[in-house]
């Protein structure tokens, strides 16, 4: 059965906020350790695997708290709009 329709995703504006004070945290954490941070958060959100995410001042947790598609609508969104 072929769909003849598109979906639509939304995310709450206050996710949002969520979402990059949660992104920013986790990047300064993988910074501090001596990762390139970029990296680690794309191999992240590619294979879903947390051991790319440092435990460092709780990171990986708080990545973890996070819908991987909330996070890479939020980084679309933020990138189109930049």
């Amino acid at each position: 059965m072929e769909m003849d329709y598109t979906r639509k995703f939304s995310i709450p504006y206050d996710k949002d906020q969520e979402i990059k004070q949660i992104l920013s945290s986790v990047y300064q954490s993988l910074q501090e350790k001596g990762y390139n941070p970029i990296n680690q958060i794309v191999g992240y959100i590619l294979s879903e695997d947390p051991t790319y995410i440092t435990n460092y001042n709780n990171a990986r947790a708080l990545i973890r708290k996070l819908d991987r598609d909330e996070l890479l609508q939020e980084l679309v969104k933020q990138y189109l709009r930049d």
